[in-house]
């Protein structure tokens, strides 16, 4: 028995001297190979390049935000609240926007619009919805003089509304055309946009369902738009470089509440036809705009019984200006000046044929601690006037803006 414990045991001690003689002469052997491996002769070529991996798709991510605190003064207000002025803090909206490319020519844009519940009989707090969500394909990419041209399909920008807010600060207020009804800012279509050549300005045209980005499609016919923008002193150096002409227009149309009548259908397009002229001057000095547009609207005169219809045409007859201004940037153009005025005013006659229009005001002073913020404090009042049914509103706002 003992010598059977010493021989395995003389045995173990040999594995476990050996083990490592074996390592040495491993790492040894390795390392002479090494050696072997990267000797090369003065003429020999160089290795290959790995494989490049596939390129990831890019994702830009922008975000807007405003909102407000507003204070009311108007009578009709103040009477609904016990005799005292409402006020409130509120955010007007909250627009996040993923863009990127999808391959050398195609492109997407998916912008969700973050605002507060509406009726009263939905959700009360905050839901999402799509602003604009479309594929883009640029058929002709920038030339030498500048010419290029696109196609979108899918929730896009309509003909007006998106190219009047370069100039007007959307998060004060809404433009005048979209705020009096002519047509949302955005709406599910197809659509094209042209730079022309050497600075002369751009061609956008759409064709769209004409109920909105936020309802479906309500009936057959759809809204063909197109906007016609030209920048005659765009290769000047004069402040108004920026000057823009903008006429535009849109046919669409609706259908009678009785086109599914029993016994005696409407089946005629009702109108809903827009057209106007936008002129409108960015410069960090001086920007202006003004606009006159005109709507024309045909409806039922009666919606309970089709023996009693008669269709009614209506024209709404709109005018606008607005006036934003640095005062020291108008002197000294090589200073940027964080502080500004503005002034604003729409003339909306529901008909043009009656006397009655509402006015609409707004006039304030903005700062702008960083280029990514700005805080305005701003008067708005909305006054019916000559026999307009309604009552004056008026609010005190303190407004903020941020881009990120």
């Amino acid at each position: 028995m003992t010598r059977t414990i010493s021989s395995w045991s003389a045995l173990l001690a040999a594995l476990l001297l050996a083990a490592p003689m074996s390592l040495a002469a491993q790492y040894a052997g390795a390392d002479t190979s090494a050696k072997s491996d990267t000797t090369k002769k003065p003429d020999a070529p160089p290795p290959a390049p790995a494989a490049a991996k596939p390129a990831t798709p890019g994702l830009d991510f922008s975000a807007w935000l405003f909102g407000d605190f507003q204070y009311q003064t108007d009578d009709a207000a103040k009477a609904a609240n016990g005799g005292s002025s409402p006020n409130k803090f509120d955010i007007g909206r909250a627009y996040l926007t993923f863009k990127g490319p999808l391959g050398d020519r195609a492109s997407y844009r998916v912008t969700t619009d973050i605002k507060q519940g509406g009726g009263t009989d939905s959700y009360k707090g905050w839901l999402v919805r799509l602003k604009y969500a479309y594929l883009q394909y640029d058929y002709m990419k920038p030339n030498t003089n500048g010419a290029s041209a696109f196609a979108r399909l899918g929730v896009l920008h309509t003909v007006l509304v998106d190219h009047e807010e370069n100039f007007w600060p959307r998060f004060l207020a809404q433009t005048a055309v979209e705020r009096n009804g002519f047509f949302t800012s955005a709406d599910i279509g197809i659509s094209t946009g042209i730079t022309l050549p050497n600075k002369l300005g751009e061609i956008y045209a759409d064709v769209v369902n004409g109920s909105g980005y936020d309802n479906p499609e309500n009936n057959k016919y759809k809204d063909f738009q197109a906007r016609v923008t030209l920048t005659p002193l765009a290769k000047s150096t004069s402040i108004l470089k920026t000057l823009t002409i903008s006429p535009w227009y849109s046919y669409g149309g609706n259908s009678s509440v009785f086109l599914n009548s029993a016994t005696s259908p409407i089946t005629d397009r009702l109108e809903k036809d827009r057209y106007g002229l936008f002129v409108g001057n960015k410069d960090r000095g001086l920007t202006f705009g003004g606009e006159y547009a005109e709507r024309k609207d045909g409806g039922d005169s009666n919606t309970t019984d089709v023996t009693l219809d008669q269709i009614v045409n209506t024209t709404g007859q709109l005018y606008d200006a607005f006036v934003i201004v640095r005062p020291l940037e108008l002197t000294r153009p090589d200073m940027r000046q964080s502080f500004g005025a503005l002034v604003r005013y729409d003339h909306w006659k529901p008909n043009k044929d009656l006397g009655g229009y509402a006015q609409f005001l707004v006039a304030g002073v903005f700062w702008e601690p960083t280029r990514k913020v700005t805080l305005a404090l701003d008067y708005q009042s909305q006054t019916p006037k000559n026999g307009l049914s309604g009552a004056k509103a008026e609010s005190w706002f303190l407004h903020w803006n941020l881009v990120f």
